[in-house]
């Protein structure tokens, strides 16, 4: 049996420390702390380090399954895009410290809109994501304005002692139901209104109608008798 005081987990440890992740308090390479720490260092990886979202990564794979979700049962789900406006005029102006303060801030604004259920991420600088399971074409909207709104009340204080408001631009786009369609067609159509809000003029929210599904019945048919297979 592999003695557990004989692996190399200096650079591990360390990491986790720089981080500020609480270390397990069971024996040092007992089980329980051994366990512990791979936790911690799968919670660090997955995680952005600026906003504690889930980073580009773990957004890829919860995007991944979502469409696969949404392709087996048929309910809706709706993927946002969002990005703050005029982000680099934050940084020329104020320096990119409080750009960080901005990006904090946006960041926990939405998650303060969005449900347990749903996935926010930053995939970028000023770029942010939200995945939204069981969401309904006719709620979308709302959820979006309800978003921007909530950033737009942001008043956000700098070192310097000045108060920044920021806005923040949504595209928004549908999974195709009963549909094997991919994550990046799906990204693709959010970012089109996304590129559609900042060109109307930013600080709102543009979103595409639901896709109607053209699948025959037979092939929903067809789908269903796979999925109770897989089931039992």
């Amino acid at each position: 049996m592999l003695d557990a005081r004989r692996l190399r987990l200096d650079l591990a440890l360390q990491l986790l420390q720089q981080a500020g992740a609480l270390l397990p308090e069971a024996e040092p390479y007992s089980e329980a702390w051994l366990q512990g720490i791979m936790d911690a260092l799968c919670d660090l990886s997955s995680k952005d380090a600026l906003t504690g979202l889930v980073n580009r990564r773990s957004f890829e794979m919860a995007l991944a399954r979502e469409v696969d979700r949404v392709a087996r049962s048929g309910e809706p789900a709706l993927l946002l895009v969002l990005d703050i406006d005029h982000f680099k005029a934050v940084n020329d102006t104020y320096g990119h410290a409080a750009g960080d303060l901005v990006i904090q801030a946006v960041a926990g604004a939405l998650n303060q809109v969005v449900r347990p259920m749903d996935t926010v991420a930053r995939v970028g600088g000023e770029e942010f994501a939200i995945v939204l399971p069981k969401c309904a074409a006719g709620f979308g909207a709302t959820v979006a304005e309800r978003l921007r709104e909530r950033v737009a009340e942001l008043r956000i204080e700098i070192a310097s002692g000045q108060t920044l408001a920021v806005t923040v631009s949504l595209g928004g786009a549908f999974a195709p139901q009963w549909v094997r369609s991919s994550s990046l067609l799906w990204m693709e159509r959010a970012d089109r209104q996304l590129y559609r809000a900042k060109a109307e003029g930013r600080n709102r929210a543009c979103l595409e109608n639901q896709v109607d599904s053209l699948v025959s019945a037979e092939e929903k048919g067809m789908l269903f008798a796979v999925t109770q297979q897989e089931s039992e």
